[in-house]
This record gives C-alpha cells, structure tokens and sequence, in this order.
C-alpha cells in the first residue's frame, strides 16, 4: 500500500509538469520621440516568420510626442519578440529580439 501512494503522487507531480505554460495578455508604453508620427506597429515572435495584425488598429496612429498602452494577446509563450514599425513617411524599423515579458515601456526615436 505504500509503495501505491508513492506512484500516485510521481504521476500527480509528472502531470503537472507536462501542462502547457499558460499564455498571458503582455501590456506596455509605447512612446513615441521621434518627430514622425507611427502609423502601424506589428510585433511578433522572433520564431516565427509572420507579422501580426497591425497593434494601433483601427487607422489609428501614435503621433510624435506621444505615448499610449499596447496589448500584445495573441497566445503565444514567448518572451521575445520582433517589432516593426512604418511611420507617416513609409519608412520602416524592425527590432528584433525585444523581451516582452519583462518590458515596461519601449520607446521610438529617429
């Protein structure tokens, strides 16, 4: 009997080990100082070869001076990621391997 309760507890410790990591919604500022406005922003993470949907959503911009709150939800566990970013003129700035999980704020300069 007791080598019984000692099984049952490896298989209770074993289950609990293989559960997938539960993925979290993942929010920070984003500031803008550079001098052009930010009309889209994608993030994505660093594994995968495909940017997201456009964060601002909407036709929104972040203009130049300004800050605002991302929300980064698209179920992923990953802590990094790669940012792209299209400003008022076209031009684009991709970031790579930014850790998401432990930002509080990022912040865009020319």
């Amino acid at each position: 009997m007791h080598l019984l309760i000692k099984s049952g507890m490896a298989a209770l410790v074993l289950a609990g080990t293989v559960l997938p990591v539960a993925a979290e919604d993942v929010y920070f500022t984003l500031i803008n100082e550079s001098r052009r406005d930010l009309h889209y922003f994608y993030a994505a993470p660093s594994i995968e070869d495909y940017w997201g949907p456009d964060l601002l959503r909407g036709g929104h911009t972040l203009r130049a001076g300004y800050e605002g709150t991302v929300t980064i939800a698209d179920d992923s566990t990953e802590c990094n990621y790669d940012f792209k970013f299209v400003m008022e003129d076209g031009s684009e700035t991709v970031v790579s391997r930014i850790d998401i999980c432990e930002l509080g704020s990022y912040t865009i300069y020319d």
